[in-house]
């Protein structure tokens, strides 16, 4: 079976500046795929890249086995895409637009086509604007027309670039679940987002890239594994300093200790440790890692684990 996604050597410059170095990049049919990275790191120049938006300097691009290039029709028919602007015609409704998106594809007016679009817009919590004019939609609004355009053709892969960006909580919670079962009936989804929280609960693999590299490729659970730690966040009473072998391996910041744990074992250890110093706690919270942690230490440091 052909990956949904296969990126191979792909460079894209833009005067002397390089938006693209080198990429190496499969996703797998049916995955939750992440690409995660700063302002200016290269995501959305692959994403155009994979659309056929943006010509590559060198480099290949499949869409499940079809070339982006030399087999462009095959590979667009492949692939919705949610691009990050807003851009629509002012001059349709929303379900005109949907039926207009259809044509491109040639996907001709039939009872299912229209059964498509309406579950589509009942999903997205669209179907009391299905006639309204696009001009007169909010801001979230039309991010969720651009969600529906990008599925009405039914594409096996869907890539979603910043879908929630400036769209309320209600919308976010209605489009992730509608997106997850287009994932649990086969679709490959690739998300971009800044809402790293996000990722973390959608995504079973990610890619971070900073400065058109990739500098981390592996499972979420891997990614949490190896660069971030449960943290313990305590308090001492009446303001107590911590005895001198722990406060070497703590962080202090108004009256708060806080420790990396590699493991909960350490926390019985730590209690016990306090207890013979005479140390009485006041509060004590434990965090679990994250891949903000994550983020940041990729992003801040020179090295890769891809």
């Amino acid at each position: 079976m052909s990956c949904a996604i296969e990126i191979h050597q792909v460079v894209k410059r833009y005067g002397r500046l390089t938006a693209l170095d080198g990429v190496d990049l499969t996703v797998q049919p049916g995955e939750f795929f992440g690409l995660l990275g700063p302002n200016g790191a290269g995501k959305t120049t692959l994403i155009s890249a994979l659309a056929g938006l943006v010509r590559m300097d060198s480099g290949k691009i499949k869409v499940m086995g079809c070339d982006v290039v030399s087999d462009y029709r095959s590979a667009r028919r492949q692939l919705g895409v949610v691009p990050q602007e807003l851009v629509f015609d002012p001059f349709f409704s929303v379900r005109e637009t949907l039926n207009i998106q259809c044509g491109y594809f040639g996907i001709g007016a039939s009872r299912q086509r229209d059964d498509w679009i309406d579950e589509i817009l009942d999903n997205l919590d669209l179907t009391s604007k299905a006639n309204a004019n696009m001009r007169m939609l909010s801001g979230g609004m039309k991010r969720r027309v651009l969600v529906a355009q990008a599925l009405v053709h039914r594409p096996p892969v869907i890539v979603l670039d910043e879908p929630t960006a400036g769209v309320d909580v209600e919308l976010r919670q209605t489009l992730w679940q509608f997106v997850r079962r287009l994932n649990r009936d086969g679709h490959t989804i690739v998300l971009t987002t800044h809402y790293l929280e996000e990722a973390e609960s959608l995504c079973q693999r990610i890619a971070m890239l900073k400065s058109g590299r990739i500098v981390a490729l592996d499972s979420t659970s891997n990614l949490l594994q190896r660069f971030s730690a449960h943290t313990l966040r305590f308090r001492l009473a009446g303001g107590a300093a911590l005895p001198a072998a722990l406060a070497a391996r703590a962080e202090h910041c108004d009256g708060t200790w806080c420790m990396a744990l590699t493991d909960f074992q350490e926390i019985e250890a730590l209690l016990a440790e306090l207890r013979v110093q005479g140390c009485v706690l006041e509060e004590m919270e434990i965090g679990k890692p994250d891949l903000e942690d994550v983020f940041v230490r990729l992003m801040q440091g020179g090295g890769t684990c891809a």
